[in-house]
């Protein structure tokens, strides 16, 4: 039995064969800085919130000092060719279990838009800040790689990099399989400090979906906004990174990836 619920928060449009993009929090929170950036950008609606008890069993403090509960939410755009669902949230499902069921609950909604192709988002973390990440990608079948690689700096090859897929990034790939549907991951390179916030990483990602996609985004504004974003991240991250340099080791020395 499925127990996560969808609760409509707008009108629900007619769209046109979408891609969903999924971003949830994970390592260096690359995946969701990415989707974070997209939304935003794109001015994307809103309209479903996703709930369930298998959220962590934790609250937010948000600026006005009130509490929030942890919530996945999914947006959409609509383009000329090919309409765009995202799935944005501040938390992941907290077992196995619950991460099966978001994930069925996810390729049904697809399903329900007539849709069949998923892009899947999220880092790789390192012993180390990289100076230009590199993002690699991996997926449901070597031509639907292909398709999304073709022309970008994406590296089609992700074997041998890291080890298992964990979380929603990767179980949506897998089950989109298992249902006879397309899934594609960017995977950016980030540091594995648990304070360090993969911008740079993120960029690399937004700037090969806004290619693929023709999502129109203004790459330039992108690159001012995301550098003032990442000036503030290492302020407020300088004390443990310090730390991280002094001996104190990050997330995991080899690379690593949780979705």
């Amino acid at each position: 039995m499925n127990m996560w619920k969808l609760i409509k928060t707008a009108k629900v449009p007619k769209l046109n064969s979408p891609v969903l993009i999924e971003g949830l929090p994970g390592i260096g929170n690359v995946g969701k800085v990415s989707v974070d950036f997209m939304v935003d950008e794109l001015k994307a609606e809103k309209i479903y919130e996703m709930t369930s008890n298998s959220m962590p069993h934790s609250v937010f403090v948000n600026e006005q000092n009130l509490v929030e509960l942890p919530v996945i939410s999914v947006y959409y755009k609509k383009f000329k060719n090919r309409d765009i669902l995202f799935v944005a949230g501040d938390a992941q499902p907290i077992d196995e279990a619950s991460s099966y069921e978001f994930s069925y609950a996810v390729l049904d909604l697809l399903k329900q838009f007539k849709g069949k192709d998923i892009i899947t988002l999220g880092g790789i973390g390192l012993p180390a800040i990289p100076k230009k990440p590199k993002v690699y990608c991996t997926g449901t079948s070597k031509a639907f790689i292909e398709s999304y690689s073709r022309d970008t700096s994406a590296i089609p090859n992700l074997y041998g990099v890291v080890g298992p897929i964990i979380g929603v990034s990767g179980l949506l790939l897998g089950l989109a399989k298992r249902e006879n549907m397309n899934g594609v991951s960017f995977l950016a390179e980030t540091y594995g400090h648990p304070m360090y916030l993969g911008i740079r990483g993120a960029r690399e990602i937004v700037k090969i979906l806004n290619k693929k996609l023709s999502l129109g985004i203004n790459i330039k504004e992108l690159d001012l906004e995301i550098d003032e974003l990442e000036e503030e991240a290492v302020r407020n991250s300088k004390a443990a990174l310090e730390k991280a340099a002094r001996g104190m080791p990050a997330a995991q020395h080899d690379a690593s990836y949780i979705g």
